[in-house]
């Protein structure tokens, strides 16, 4: 294992971009012919903004921690931190618990960015697009992701998590949020049966209802246990797929799908 982690790290970024753009390419392409809703919203606007905010937060993340989270988890394998540095496990019980519980935490992140007003301030951007498909799963301001990292790492430190298992969540998380953000039509039959496992689209679509009953629900972005096992699973929005209502009372001005609108969103009135 120790000979391959250096082939990890080196080979993270190349990991992450290309799967990255796999998904997304795929998921157009569904959204686009097969799509779920009628978009409200021009949407070589909205993803031109949306992807430009990636690449505000790829820098942001990059200038502050060089290192990213798998570069995080060879360090504390370095000085023995966390669980699975001091007690010995088989590798693959290692990453898949890792795995499971990384997915746990980033659920009850997503929960505390929920209930916590200045944390809702920093996350709302992401609730307030008019449209919802695989770009609202990359639109995240940059301050709550460096928060998201910073919590990641506690999580990696008290877990000892393998370099492994940090790059397999990462690529995961990523094509997960991308996957149940999408604005395509799966069979209903599938979506059962997926939603037992994995939160699918329209699993994911009630969170961004602009009924507050509805948003504050369906929290998961990849294992769809954690929501209902904690009582805030919603099984369909109330006004049905196509008449919901995407995004949030307010921002709803079409000026709002702007870069510089979204960055100061946290920072502007609003409840």
């Amino acid at each position: 294992m120790a000979n391959k982690e250096p082939c990890i790290i080196e080979s993270e970024p190349l990991i992450r971009l290309a799967s990255f753009a796999c998904v997304l390419a795929l998921i157009a392409a569904l959204e686009t012919f097969a799509p779920r809703r009628a978009l409200t919203q021009a949407r070589g606007w909205r993803w031109a903004n949306n992807l430009a905010l990636i690449v505000v937060d790829s820098l942001f993340l990059r200038l502050l921690f060089p290192l990213a989270g798998v570069g995080f988890a060879l360090y504390a394998q370095g000085q023995g931190w966390g669980l699975f540095n001091m007690v010995a496990a088989p590798g693959w019980v290692a990453v898949v618990v890792c795995l499971v519980l990384l997915d746990l935490a980033i659920w009850g992140q997503h929960v505390a960015f929920h209930r916590v007003p200045v944390l809702w301030r920093l996350h709302r951007m992401h609730h307030a697009d008019l449209d919802i498909d695989a770009s609202t799963g990359l639109r995240f301001h940059p301050v709550e992701i460096v928060l998201s990292m910073l919590i990641k790492f506690a999580v990696i430190a008290l877990l000892g998590a393998p370099a492994l298992a940090v790059l397999v969540f990462e690529v995961v998380l990523n094509a997960s949020s991308m996957f149940n953000h999408a604005n395509f039509r799966l069979p209903l039959r599938v979506d059962a049966l997926l939603r037992l496992v994995v939160v699918t689209p329209d699993m994911h679509r009630v969170h961004h209802s602009i009924d507050p009953r509805e948003t504050h629900s369906n929290f998961g972005f990849n294992l769809a246990i954690w929501d209902r096992m904690f009582g805030l699973y919603r099984a369909q929005p109330a006004a049905g797929h196509k008449g919901m209502t995407i995004g949030l009372p307010i921002f709803r001005d079409k000026a709002e799908l702007r870069l510089d609108r979204l960055l100061s969103q946290p920072f502007r009135k609003g409840e």
